[in-house]
């Protein structure tokens, strides 16, 4: 009878859902040391699951080129998240995308600063294009519009 009910027991523990412990995802944020949108932008990812490590530099523009992020695509700060970079104010919901679907690129970007985008006062005026890139020369693609 012991077996059974050790049986029972664990039938019933697998089949109960347990909630869900999302893990943190930690990041790495370079910014340039005057732009304040940026901390804005970490409290932001923060509030849905990162923990920014926010490093402020003068070489933003080389980080970001070493990182592979065209220079006409640069945004205000580069993030490195779980070997990918993400540059610019990318909605959380793409960030969590490229993190789950891991395609074969060095990262996404969204270039400037869009009026509405995460970390930016104003109302969304129009799409944003976020662009995947990679570090072997090719054109950067659309990975997203929002």
């Amino acid at each position: 009878m012991k077996l059974t009910y050790s049986l029972a027991a664990f039938a019933v523990a697998i089949a109960v859902p347990m909630p869900a412990i999302a893990a943190t995802i930690e990041a790495v944020m370079y910014k340039n040391p005057q732009c304040s949108c940026c901390e804005t932008y970490a409290a932001y990812l923060e509030q849905n699951g990162f923990k920014i490590d926010i490093k402020p530099v003068n070489n933003l523009s080389q980080i970001s080129g070493d990182a592979g992020v065209p220079a006409d695509l640069e945004g205000c700060h580069t993030l490195m998240v779980d070997g990918y970079v993400v540059d610019g104010l990318v909605p959380v919901d793409v960030v969590k995308k490229l993190l789950t679907e891991r395609p074969k690129i060095a990262g996404i970007t969204l270039a400037g600063m869009p009026a509405g985008a995460p970390g930016m006062g104003g109302e969304k005026d129009g799409t944003w294009t976020i662009y995947a890139f990679t570090k072997d020369g090719k054109a950067p693609t659309v990975y997203a519009t929002e």
